[in-house]
């Protein structure tokens, strides 16, 4: 098991990985976009172990939107989206700095969803893209698509089932990804793209 913390802001997440036991496996500031979750890939593939089950990568974000949550859902990591609120109270109740800091954030958010992950929600992973687009205030289903194809070079939809194909091919359930088939238009989490992409 892998638990993440990600404090993201608008073109770069800083994140930091732990083992269960809270231990420090990495901590890096990876650029928003596809370049950066490959990166993130890579954290997880370094530091996973041998035929990692993406379940067992736990990620704490202080969103639930956007296009990298979306991609980290399709991978199949657990996210859970974290008010800044409680962040801010969790380091509080466990004496860290309570001063904004993005690496002391990535630090905080790791440690949440390890010590404090049953107390927390984790992100509807199979909505439709309707019921996101509408959410967020995308105009349609096919805004959506676009601004993630814009951001990762491919929709919504063959992201996650090549995450799915990609899963299954490690692990050789191949059932799964025809299971998973059947759910691929329910796509993992709400998204939002930069201003001009909503209209």
């Amino acid at each position: 098991m892998l638990l993440i913390g990600d404090d993201w802001a608008e073109d770069h997440h800083d994140i930091e990985v732990q083992d269960p036991t809270g231990r420090k496996l990495a901590a890096a500031r990876l650029s928003e976009g596809a370049e950066g979750i490959a990166k993130l890939h890579e954290f997880v593939a370094k530091h996973a172990g041998e035929d990692p089950d993406p379940a067992d990568v736990i990620v704490g974000i202080e969103t639930d939107r956007g296009t990298w949550v979306q991609a980290l859902l399709a991978a199949g990591y657990q996210v859970y989206a974290i008010n800044p609120r409680q962040v801010a109270r969790f380091k509080e109740r466990y004496g860290t700095s309570g001063a904004k800091s993005d690496k002391g954030d990535a630090h905080a958010l790791a440690d949440m969803v390890r010590i404090d992950r049953d107390q927390l929600r984790p992100d509807a992973q199979h909505e439709p893209v309707q019921a996101v687009a509408a959410r967020w205030g995308f105009a349609s289903a096919t805004v959506f698509s676009r601004a993630f194809r814009t951001a990762f070079g491919t929709t919504p939809t063959e992201y996650r089932r090549q995450a799915l194909e990609s899963r299954a091919a490690r692990t050789g359930h191949a059932a799964g990804v025809d299971g998973a088939a059947r759910n691929v238009e329910k796509p993992c989490t709400p998204c939002t793209p930069p201003p001009q992409a909503r209209t």
